[in-house]
């Protein structure tokens, strides 16, 4: 199963996955019992994708046969995508950015109608906002450096992704002006860093558990000629007001290559999601497996190093699934 998603891998977690498919996937065989699920994530240069795969993975491996459980992972242009595909049953579990969970529970913000069959499975690793801005336009190092763009292109993510609808509620929520101030791109984690390496866009907003692929692909290359933005107390207070979800994330010189100066941006808690019809049996399955295996996804990917049985229900936007 896992073959199909190397190619989009970045190389640094290709050897774990073949290590992880030997090792989980030898012996298991099909299965003409198996009850399928397919987990969307998001595009392939972010977190939710690696993540993702590698929890489907651990579940398929570990449930299919004595359990009768099976699920795979795609990748999809991100968080809004990700309710649209739940709510239409095509997919049964999802990872959501927490702003998403609340939004989709209660019809808000880019969710139109409340999506009353979601429920919450647990939360997972911290979604760590990079507002990252060429240096030159670089002032006081803050959000508010925003301001300076005067029709430069930049990036928000891939339209009706995750990263464009929180970065849209972060901006707008802050008073800054991107609609006249910006000539917004749309593109996916991996396409954006190759256009503010070459040129042709002034920044980027990639949300995702740090370290991202994406930004330590820019920094190697540009260093510090790309700036992370900070955060103001100010800053964090404003998009708090409706939902609490955001609180400080700081990492230190040297958490991408070649970047030299600490960072203080904020996080808010990534989700995974399901359906309310999806059986509560099968989801305790999952939920074990995920934390039962927590090991395994911190060798694949650093940013779930921050998951915590102790906060697993905290953030969470949609009531929790009784199998959870």
């Amino acid at each position: 199963m896992i073959r199909q998603y190397l190619p989009d891998l970045p190389s640094r977690f290709r050897k774990l996955f073949c290590l992880l498919t030997l090792v989980l996937l030898s012996g298991c065989g099909d299965n003409l019992g198996v009850r399928p699920y397919v987990l969307t994530t998001a595009t392939t240069g972010g977190t939710f994708y690696p993540v993702g795969v590698a929890i489907a993975t651990i579940a398929h491996a570990q449930l299919s046969e004595p359990k009768g459980i099976s699920m795979t992972a795609i990748s999809s242009a991100g968080s809004l995508e990700n309710v649209k595909l739940l709510r239409d049953n095509q997919v049964q579990f999802a990872i959501l950015q927490g702003p998403f969970g609340a939004w989709a529970w209660n019809g808000e913000g880019p969710v139109s109608n409340p999506q009353t069959h979601m429920r919450s499975v647990s939360a997972l690793w911290k979604n760590v906002e990079h507002f990252v801005l060429m240096s030159e336009l670089v002032t006081s190092g803050d959000m508010s450096d925003l301001n300076n763009l005067d029709g430069e292109r930049y990036v928000l993510g891939a339209r009706n992704s995750g990263a464009e609808q929180t970065g849209r509620f972060i901006l707008d929520t802050l008073g800054i002006d991107y609609q006249s101030k910006f000539t917004l791109g749309y593109m996916g984690y991996g396409p954006t860093t190759n256009a503010i390496q070459d040129g042709n866009i002034v920044g980027m907003n990639i949300p995702a558990g740090a370290p991202v692929s994406s930004i330590t692909r820019a920094y190697a290359l540009m260093g510090e000629r790309i700036t992370i933005l900070d955060w103001t107390q100010d800053q964090l207070d404003r998009i708090n007001a409706r939902y609490p979800l955001w609180d400080w994330y700081d990492f230190p010189p040297g958490t991408y290559p070649n970047q030299s100066q600490p960072v203080r941006t904020v996080a808010s808690p990534n989700v995974l999601v399901t359906r309310a019809d999806i059986p509560e049996e099968h989801v305790y399955e999952i939920t074990r497996v995920i934390w039962e295996n927590l090991a395994t996804l911190q060798e694949i990917h650093g940013a779930t190093n921050e998951m915590r049985f102790e906060i697993a229900i905290d953030g969470l936007g949609a009531p929790l699934h009784a199998g959870a």
